[in-house]
């Protein structure tokens, strides 16, 4: 039998966070309900927000957790997914844009191969 890339998000692995740290858990969770709770932005756009950042940061469980919860906030098949190509075009942009690295080397490289 294959076994997942990541653990199914159970019950008895939230258990042992919980015993393992639970001041820090608890301190975790409310941060959280307080910055998905409604605000200057709206709860339904925060979680179309964190569908887009969980894409880039690539965790399944955020992308789950926040494709349900955008749903049960009135979020549209096609808002989650305009959501999804935001965070794709903003990780190629971050390439593209990290791509000037790339260039300074090689124009520091031509420059040394121009005074040999």
């Amino acid at each position: 039998m294959e076994e997942a890339l990541y653990p199914a998000a159970t019950l008895e692995i939230a258990k042992k966070r919980e015993q393992l740290t639970p001041e820090t858990l608890n301190a975790w969770r409310a941060f959280s309900r307080q910055v998905f709770a409604d605000g200057a932005l709206p709860a339904k756009t925060k979680d179309l927000i964190a569908i887009a950042v969980a894409h880039v940061t690539q965790c399944p469980y955020c992308i789950r957790a926040h494709t349900k919860s955008a749903l049960a906030r009135g979020a549209t098949e096609k808002e989650i997914m305009e959501a999804i190509w935001v965070g794709a075009e903003m990780r190629a942009g971050g390439a593209v844009a990290h791509s000037a690295l790339a260039i300074d080397v090689m124009k520091d490289h031509a420059s040394h191969e121009e005074e040999q």
